[in-house]
Formats: structure tokens, C-alpha cells, sequence
């Protein structure tokens, strides 16, 4: 009985949060897309946005996130957009890995054409977005820090990476506070970084090479080393935050000792934890 209870109560949880966001299309590129989106009751005008991004072979489900609960208690829209299928047929976000050399879906422009048609129908802020993933969506938040910088407040990559190719063709001027939130033991997206590729996502960068990077061209001169407090059977995180950059710019990396690929078990409320961050650049 308890089973079937339980059971009820997912797929009641499930219903509710496709009531609370509906899923629209857009067309971009030539391609009819599709995202969710959720406005708190009573949003403010001029509002946050706050893009969220699934992983590799994902869906744009909100309850697999949890941000809605944060977008209502803080007052922020949040949209979860979709992305296409690959050549394995896995949908995903082009961020140029080698098996998606053929795919011609341009997710960076996509990402310009929603947040356009969202801030026009929903009077959402020009200078206030945000955008998060977790894994692949993660490596996207990367790609977006050296194509779009101007566009994006902050961004919050949770278990992504930096491909040597993106790092290599950075050329951006403008500086963007970034935060990382991953697992020391991730072995779908290594802590060490796969420089010879043996993974096949392509070559990449340690996390700490990567966060690094970002407070370098930031011009982060301050570097302070924390451990988070914890309960009892919770993972360890300790929090690298590089302070004192262009523009009051910051670099964060939350380093979850023993933390897998996950976006729950970061050892923190890792919606609130990516708000807190946002929020410090809200104009």
C-alpha cells in the first residue's frame, strides 16, 4: 500500500509541475523548438530569467531540477528549453563534441531567439538573465561564457566542462562571473579534466583549470578557501570563491569531496545555492 501511495504521490508531483509550466514552441533556425516555462504567480514586471538545461539525453523536466520551488520563493521566471536529437539520437546541446561534427542545430542561437521572445511576451528583464545546466547543459553554460557573454548576467554550470576547443577559441573581451558546482569523484564528467579524449566527449580541461581560466580573465585577484558547514551524512563541500574582479565580477567552484554527476547530491541546495549567486547580479 505504502508502495502505490508513494507511486501516486510522483506522478501527482509530476502533473502538477506540467500544470505549473506549460510547454510552448518557437520556431528558431528553420526548426520548430520547444521550452517550458514558469512565471511565479504574480511576477513582477522586468523580472529575472533564469535558463535551465538538461544533460545529455535529458528532457525538459522541471521537476528533475527543482527550481521552480526557488523561482517562487525568490520572484524569477524560469525557462527549461529543449534540445534536439543528435546523430545517436540523444538529445542534447551542440557544444561541438566530435560526434556531433555533422549537426547543423545552432543552440546558440536558439538560446538568443528564446530569451528575446520571452523578455517581449512576458516583460521580463533586458539585463537580468541567467543560465544554468547540468552536464551537457553545464558544458553549454562554457560555450555561452565565450560566445555571449553580453548577454548572460551569470552562469551557473553544475558538472560541466571546458573543451580545449572552446578555451582555445575564446576571444571575448567581456569579463562574466561563472560559478561551478561539481564532484571531486564525477565519472562521467572528470574532476581531473581528459586532455587525450579517452571519454569521446572531446579534450578537456580540469574543473580547476577551467574555474581558473575564468578568474584569470575576470582579474580575480583574491582567492578565499572555505569549507561549507554540513550535517551529519552529508557530503563535504569546499567553496573556492575568487573575488575583487572586473566589474565586481566573481568566480565561484564548489568543490563536493566524494560528489558524483549529479545535480541533487552536490552536498548543497543546489538551486539555492545557484540563486544566492545570481542574485549578487541582479541590476
Amino acid at each position: 500500500m505504502k508502495y502505490i501511495l508513494h507511486i501516486a504521490l510522483l506522478f501527482a508531483t509530476a502533473a502538477c509541475h506540467a500544470q505549473q509550466t506549460p510547454r510552448y514552441t518557437l520556431r528558431s533556425g528553420g526548426i520548430e523548438r520547444t521550452y517550458r516555462l514558469h512565471l511565479p504567480e504574480g511576477l513582477a514586471e522586468n523580472a529575472p530569467l533564469v535558463i535551465v538545461l538538461h544533460g545529455y539525453g535529458g528532457e525538459a523536466l522541471p521537476e528533475r531540477f527543482g527550481m521552480n520551488e526557488t523561482a517562487d520563493r525568490h520572484g524569477f521566471a524560469v525557462c527549461y528549453p529543449q534540445g534536439e536529437r543528435d546523430g545517436r539520437g540523444k538529445t542534447c546541446w551542440n557544444v561541438g563534441y566530435p560526434f556531433q561534427a555533422d549537426m547543423a542545430v545552432d543552440d546558440v542561437r536558439f538560446l538568443d531567439d528564446l530569451i528575446r521572445h520571452l523578455r517581449k511576451k512576458h516583460r521580463l528583464s533586458r539585463r537580468n538573465v541567467f543560465c544554468t545546466g547540468m552536464s551537457n547543459g553545464g558544458d553549454m553554460c562554457y560555450l555561452l561564457a565565450s560566445r555571449r557573454p553580453e548577454t548572460y548576467a551569470a552562469l551557473g554550470p553544475v558538472a560541466g566542462f571546458m573543451s580545449v576547443e572552446i578555451l582555445r577559441s575564446d576571444r571575448s573581451p567581456h569579463p562574466i562571473p561563472l560559478f561551478e558546482i561539481h564532484g571531486t569523484e564525477d565519472r562521467t564528467t572528470l574532476w581531473e579534466g581528459d586532455l587525450q579524449n579517452e571519454g569521446g566527449w572531446g579534450a578537456y580541461v580540469s574543473i580547476p583549470t577551467a574555474v581558473n581560466y575564468w578568474a584569470a580573465k575576470n582579474k580575480c585577484p583574491e582567492h578565499r578557501i572555505d569549507t561549507l558547514p554540513s550535517r551529519p551524512g552529508d557530503l563535504q563541500v569546499i567553496a573556492h570563491r575568487y573575488t575583487g574582479g572586473t566589474d565586481g565580477c566573481e568566480v565561484w567552484l564548489y568543490e563536493t569531496v566524494g560528489g558524483k554527476h549529479s545535480w541533487t547530491k552536490t552536498g548543497v541546495d543546489t538551486c539555492e545555492e545557484l540563486w544566492r549567486f545570481f542574485s549578487r547580479y541582479v541590476r
